[in-house]
């Protein structure tokens, strides 16, 4: 009797630690699963995101697409007056083109249009004049305001690659320097050299011609 109660507490035991282990091994294979498919949700999100946000075959569109990623940050006040200054080559920060004012330029009009409190601080002290034209905003350090209030300061880079061109811009805090909002965009033009764009295509190759001796 002894012997066959025994018995059954040790299959009974047996029992219990075998499906407490298949339990632990069901709840771990479970919890990897959770993370493979969170991950996955995750790089669909980030698929969708370079395909229809980030990723644009027209500079317009990809400006668009700067000025509404800066917007979608909760934080940014747009009744905080707002600095739009020259998006610069990522490897050098103080030298830009014509391509980075057009930037620039660009998206003082796109948020301002969004609400956005823009101030030119490029403005003269006075319009100048002459024999071509009035002018009123300068590069000249002497000829504008020496300081500037408390505001938001919109810095960007770009960086050449093969058929496109990436850019980045972040929404600075003059005062505390912490960035507010940034945003991210690639410009698939497509082509193969972009120097006409840039204006910096290597010059024809000539060819010196010489008199036989």
């Amino acid at each position: 009797m002894f012997k066959s109660v025994l018995t059954s507490s040790i299959l009974a035991s047996s029992l219990l630690l075998t499906s407490g282990c298949a339990y632990k091994k069901d709840t771990a294979l479970s919890d990897e699963y959770d993370k493979v498919q969170t991950t996955k949700q995750h790089l669909e999100v980030a698929a969708d995101n370079q395909k229809y946000v980030t990723t644009q075959n027209t500079l317009e569109a990809t400006i668009t697409s700067l000025a509404a990623q800066m917007m979608q940050n909760k934080k940014m006040d747009t009744n905080k007056p707002v600095l739009i200054t020259s998006f610069v080559r990522l490897d050098e920060f103080k030298k830009t083109t014509e391509f980075g004012r057009v930037i620039s330029e660009s998206l003082i009009n796109e948020l301002s249009n969004r609400g956005f409190n823009i101030i030119e601080f490029r403005g003269q002290m006075a319009v100048s004049i002459n024999d071509e034209g009035e002018y009123f905003i300068s590069r000249k350090p002497h000829e504008i305001k020496g300081s500037i209030p408390n505001t938001y300061v919109v810095v960007g880079t770009y960086s050449r690659q093969a058929g496109k061109i990436m850019l980045n811009a972040r929404v600075i805090d003059n005062i505390t320097g912490k960035i507010i909002s940034s945003a991210r965009s690639t410009y698939a033009h497509g082509v193969a050299n972009d120097c006409m764009m840039f204006r910096d295509c290597a010059p024809a190759r000539t060819i010196n011609i010489v008199k036989e001796k």
